[in-house]
């Protein structure tokens, strides 16, 4: 429900306005501001000194854009503005097209902005003051932001932007509003280490705790793009705090999406902390509010990093989860269909064909499982093809290769000849000069399949042997790992032997 803050004087004329649209008094509310505080939420308006002005919008409901500090307090504005909120903006144009067009240009800013249409920075208009000043700077900042197009997009320029609109705004208020967007930039365009020097600094401002807490929002934002593994094991501490300390304000203002997200989020920290039950309950809550809220997307990728967790928590002596982790997946591809998401519904098919590679059951089951992993991972590869998701299908067909040496009877099949074929093809991505752990991994997996293939036992295969040779070595010049040097080392001591058998 959009909210007016208006004191006691003006809440009749406030009520006239409303009842001039029928039932628009059941999704408006006028409050005391006396009584009241203002929440800072785009959702509300105030009412100042007779005049409309616009709370900071630190709960995030529409894009980070300024209107004018305030405006007169009619009928028009007043409607056109509540229309707009609610995403009618056939009716805000009929009251503002006349009244007050260059509003109803900027309110339509915001609609393109949330429907990510591009839009023309030119088209702004400014009229001289201080707070104009400050808005059209850091208005040019969030349309070359988030309304350019990739060919349009000016990193330096849209800095320069934010820089200026920091330098002039009219109090910290509105400066960590801005820097808080600057920090956003920093993070997407791979610079999280500016960002959280950005944001730290911001922290020790005079601003309101709603400010402070979207700091730390973000900060964690910042913090989580820089985890790496091995993971700094204080860093994931300092995320699960300041995580916990956002997530409780959340409750309190019973923002339920945002809350769900930072559950998300939590999630993903308690499972690289290896607190894998903990993890657990953040996803299951998660899922609970999206689907409370009617959010199938958001459910439907935390389904994802569910299944990730569970997968990952089975791989690690529980067997137990690979199927949870299964069911989590498919709940997940029901959404992320390869039209609507392919990317997405590859990375699941991915995985799914991991899981079932490995899932427990009966012996007689095992080929049916075997089957299914097999279609999950070709699945995975019709949409992450070698030409344009070479990484990506490196990947896929590693997996693919182990998942082939497990499948039952592969010895007894072609499945050891199809598993060389898939990490021959990954080792073609995944180069010494790009990718030297990568590639030691699939050079080792490439190794064991050699083995399980066998050589004739009338014949010594010299091409065999030989490759077998190189590609040993090569990890050995490849990396500094203990255990990756001590697994070559042991395939070249077995081929010294075989060599050893024949001659």
């Amino acid at each position: 429900m959009l909210v007016i803050y208006a004191p006691d004087q003006f809440h009749e004329q406030l009520q006239e306005i409303i009842q001039q649209e029928e039932r628009l008094d059941e999704l408006v509310r006028v409050a005391d501001s006396l009584e009241e505080r203002p929440v800072q939420s785009a959702d509300n308006l105030i009412i100042k000194s007779g005049e409309i002005a616009f709370p900071i919008d630190w709960h995030n409901i529409q894009p980070p854009y300024i209107l004018s500090e305030t405006i007169e307090l009619n009928a028009a504005h007043l409607l056109g503005l509540l229309f707009a909120k609610l995403d009618n903006y056939e009716k805000a144009h009929q009251y503002l097209h006349k009244q007050n067009p260059s509003l109803f240009l900027e309110l339509d800013f915001i609609n393109k902005l949330q429907q990510g249409i591009p839009i023309n920075p030119d088209e702004l208009v400014s009229h001289y003051s201080s707070f104009e000043e400050y808005r059209l700077m850091h208005n040019r900042a969030i349309l070359g932001h988030y309304a350019s197009t990739e060919a349009s997009f000016d990193l330096d320029r849209n800095m320069y932007f934010y820089g200026e609109a920091i330098e002039c705004a009219p109090n910290e208020e509105y400066r960590v509003f801005t820097a808080r967007q600057l920090a956003l930039l920093l993070i997407d365009t791979q610079q999280s280490d500016k960002a959280v020097q950005l944001l730290e600094a911001s922290m020790h401002l005079e601003i309101s705790k709603e400010a402070l807490v979207e700091l730390k929002q973000t900060l964690c934002h910042a913090w989580m793009s820089q985890l790496s593994m091995p993971y700094d094991v204080a860093l994931l501490d300092k995320l699960k705090n300041t995580l916990w300390e956002v997530l409780q304000f959340y409750e309190q203002q019973h923002r339920t999406r945002e809350q769900a997200l930072l559950l998300m989020d939590a999630g993903i920290i308690a499972n690289y902390s290896e607190s894998w039950s903990e993890s657990l309950g953040y996803f299951n809550k998660s899922i609970a509010l999206f689907e409370e809220e009617k959010l199938p997307e958001l459910a439907a990728n935390a389904q994802y990093r569910k299944g990730i967790l569970l997968f990952t928590w089975a791989k690690k002596g529980n067997p137990q989860f690979f199927r949870p982790a299964a069911e989590a997946f498919q709940e997940a591809v029901k959404v992320f269909t390869q039209r609507n998401a392919p990317e997405v519904y590859a990375d699941i098919q991915h995985h799914m064909g991991m899981v079932y590679a490995e899932i427990p059951d009966e012996q007689k089951k095992k080929g049916i499982w075997a089957a299914v992993s097999s279609s999950a991972f070709q699945e995975a590869l019709q949409v992450y093809t070698k030409e344009h998701y070479p990484y990506e299908y490196a990947a896929v067909c590693n997996h693919y290769g182990n998942a082939l040496v497990n499948y039952p009877e592969a010895r007894l099949s072609d499945n050891m000849e199809k598993a060389l074929y898939y990490y021959q093809e990954a080792l073609d991505i995944r180069q010494a000069h790009t990718y030297p752990v990568e590639r030691c991994l699939t050079i080792l997996n490439y190794l064991e399949a050699q083995w399980n293939l066998g050589m004739p036992e009338d014949k010594f295969d010299e091409i065999r042997y030989q490759n077998m040779l190189l590609k040993a070595g090569e990890v050995q010049k490849l990396t500094k790992d203990p255990q990756l040097q001590a697994d070559a080392a042991l395939h070249l001591q077995k081929l010294e032997q075989l060599r050893a058998a024949y001659f």
